[in-house]
């Protein structure tokens, strides 16, 4: 039974899956971790990586030697799970839990269909990557990031603290809420800017035939401003269908917010307007800076550089010798006797501020944040 109480179910081995086990074995080496997941191929890599101890062969087979299951999987297949567990015969206690985006359907169905031994802890762990898969998992991945907790009515309040202890090494920030608030929450700040993002680009689209230019000049600020439209088609379609309601209504506030400036542009109110994208501006600024939120935040770091053979080897080389690591790297603009823009990506806040501080220490580069706003600081010598 100890062997039971150590060891926890990973079912879903992708990029979420992946960085929670690695969390857990950084805080707590002695549990032991089975993984199961569709695909072979990522089980094998898990092994390998050390993510997982072990594999199982069925998901319930995973279970019954499990005393904690982590339901790392999309909502659609969650709800398969819980209905297996409900059905599996299991004796023993279960701690259940999963990491999905929206969590009214979720944890009312858990709150259904699961028996009086088992209890369901709502999570959702507000922190990404644009990469995916279990070789992409990183023990940090959730440091400083908020991480919902919706527990069930059927929830006891003991099951919970044992959920955070069990998850003290991802070192985020815990937050317990109801499920209808979270997801009333991200639909504002996560669900409907990425609807509204796709809107965007649908429209530029549409307008090519008009424009035949819109595509060229799309670049640069436009491309920046949509990025989040880029996320995984299926896995927004699957949201939006799990939390219809919540997503109805903010198409009706939007519906009102658009009718509100498109009456102040047809009867040319200046005052309105500039009261409109003022007030829109000092609550934009006011926002955190240092802090993760729904949407994964893009650490890039812009740097001004002439247009001459070189120069990206010269700067990621400068990159490479104090081992920071870049996940994207970019030309935003080059014309003939002008400076491009260099935009390049990191995993982090942190090397985005050693990558400046070294690019601007050892070469005669400018460099500026993602939101536009020039560094003056004194150069500084490279910090390890």
């Amino acid at each position: 039974m100890n062997q039971i109480k150590d060891t926890i179910l990973l079912a879903g081995l992708g990029l979420i899956g992946g960085s929670i086990a690695l969390a857990i074995k950084k805080k707590h080496p002695e549990k032991r971790i089975i993984g199961v997941d569709i695909s072979d191929e990522q089980v094998v890599a898990a092994l390998k990586l050390g993510v997982i101890d072990e594999s199982a062969d069925s998901f319930i087979d995973g279970a019954k030697k499990a005393a904690t299951v982590i339901i790392a999987t999309p909502v659609a297949q969650t709800l398969l799970m819980l209905d297996e567990l409900a059905h599996s015969g299991i004796k023993h206690s279960l701690l259940i839990t999963d990491v999905g985006s929206t969590k009214q359907k979720v944890v009312h169905y858990a709150d259904q269909v699961l028996p009086a031994g088992y209890q369901f802890v709502g999570g959702h762990p507000m922190a990404g990557s644009h990469k995916s898969g279990v070789a992409a998992a990183k023990e940090f991945l959730f440091e400083n990031a908020f991480y919902i907790l919706t527990p069930g009515h059927k929830t006891d309040r003991q099951a919970v603290d044992q959920l955070k202890y069990l998850l003290q090494g991802t070192n985020a920030q815990f937050v317990e809420m109801s499920p209808e608030e979270h997801d009333g929450v991200t639909s504002v700040i996560s669900h409907f800017p990425h609807i509204v993002a796709a809107s965007l680009v649908h429209q530029t689209h549409h307008s090519e035939e008009l424009y035949p230019l819109v595509k060229r000049f799309a670049a640069g600020g436009f491309r920046d401003i949509t990025r989040i439209a880029s996320s995984s088609p299926a896995m927004w379609r699957d949201i939006l269908l799990h939390n219809k309601d919540k997503i109805l209504d903010r198409f009706d506030e939007w519906t009102r917010e658009i009718e509100t400036i498109r009456a102040y542009v047809e009867h040319g109110d200046a005052e309105k307007l500039f009261n409109y994208f003022k007030t829109a501006k000092d609550y934009r600024d006011g926002l955190p800076l240092r802090q993760k939120g729904a949407i994964p935040a893009f650490y890039d770091l812009y740097v001004d550089v002439p247009d001459h053979p070189g120069v990206i080897s010269e700067i990621t080389a400068i990159l490479a010798a104090e081992r920071i690591s870049i996940t994207n790297i970019r030309i935003i603009e080059t014309r003939e006797d002008i400076n491009g823009i260099l935009r390049i990506s990191f995993q982090s806040d942190d090397d985005r501020k050693r990558a400046e501080q070294c690019i601007e220490a050892r070469a005669e580069y400018e460099t500026f944040y993602a939101d536009w706003r020039w560094k003056n600081e004194k150069r500084k010598r490279c910090r390890r």
